[in-house]
């Protein structure tokens, strides 16, 4: 009988071990497969190195100085709006003007309606809030960077 259970075991664990390398195997193959279909990348989440919503370099710089004086901004004062611009000015979204994301220097639909938000009060924005940078916030988006270049 002793002898019975001792095969019975050590068959039950040599089939054990041998399912769990087949799984293991199976398992590896499937992760290593390549894909059929590229990950989608979602238009908000596409990483942009420079968002400067239609205003020049020399514009995009007097922002960068207000952002530098009031929102923690430590890159440099170049006219190119990144990541590290928008991260800021997403701090003041944030703090005033209803924007809910992430901070992220992302420039998606709830960054900008945050700054629509800021230019309607402020800068004579008349449209919609409605995530779009059209023409009217890019308009406003430009008198915002005329009023900030006294922090130049």
């Amino acid at each position: 009988m002793r002898v019975l259970a001792r095969t019975l075991v050590g068959a039950t664990a040599a089939v054990g071990i041998a399912v769990g390398g087949l799984t293991a195997t199976s398992a590896s193959a499937a992760a290593s497969a390549p894909s059929a279909t590229p990950p989608a990348i979602s238009e908000d989440a596409a990483p942009l190195a420079v968002v400067n919503l239609g205003l020049n370099t020399t514009e995009a710089g007097y922002v960068q100085c207000w952002l530098k004086d009031f929102w923690g901004y430590t890159g440099a004062i170049d006219g190119q709006l990144g990541t590290n611009s928008w991260k800021a000015m997403q701090r003041n979204l944030k703090a005033h003007w209803g924007y809910t994301g992430a901070i992220d220097g992302v420039v998606g639909s709830g960054t900008v309606s945050g700054l629509q938000r800021s230019l309607k009060a402020h800068q004579g924005y008349t449209g919609a809030i409605d995530g779009i940078a059209g023409s009217g916030t890019r308009a406003a988006f430009k008198r915002f960077a005329a009023d900030s270049k006294a922090s130049c």
